[in-house]
């Protein structure tokens, strides 16, 4: 198989492939990636379903060992597609604390970060 990135590929049953289809992206599909599903008083207000996850939104997780706690977006890892929390740390052995890394598809956006005047353009469409 290729190492390199296609555009032309549309899908397989094959995990294999679909792990090489995420791990060779490029950043500007990775980022599409990185979207999380909107709460039902968001999605009613701006008639969307999902929407990209930035940092100083507010989410709640919905899977895994963090399940139904919630907080602000602290980082956005695109290369690794990985969100990080405030407050939601893990305890390594030797006793220090790291932050968590959680899957977008795992986060319910509860509130956005409006700062940005293109994210404000994108909400506004329809």
């Amino acid at each position: 198989m290729k190492k390199t990135f296609s555009k032309n590929w549309k899908s397989s049953k094959q995990p294999r492939k679909q792990r090489k289809y995420l791990a060779n992206a490029p950043l500007h599909i990775k980022q599409k990636f990185m979207r999380s599903h909107l709460s039902k008083e968001l999605r009613l207000k701006y008639k969307k379903r999902s929407l990209g996850v930035r940092k100083g939104d507010n989410i709640i997780i919905m899977r895994g060992q963090f399940k139904k706690k919630s907080g602000k977006v602290d980082r956005v890892d695109i290369r690794r597609r990985r969100v990080y929390i405030e407050g939601i740390t893990t305890t390594k052995k030797d006793g220090s604390k790291r932050p968590y890394p959680v899957n977008p598809s795992n986060l319910l956006l509860v509130e956005l970060n409006l700062g940005d005047k293109k994210r404000q353009k994108i909400l506004e469409r329809k």
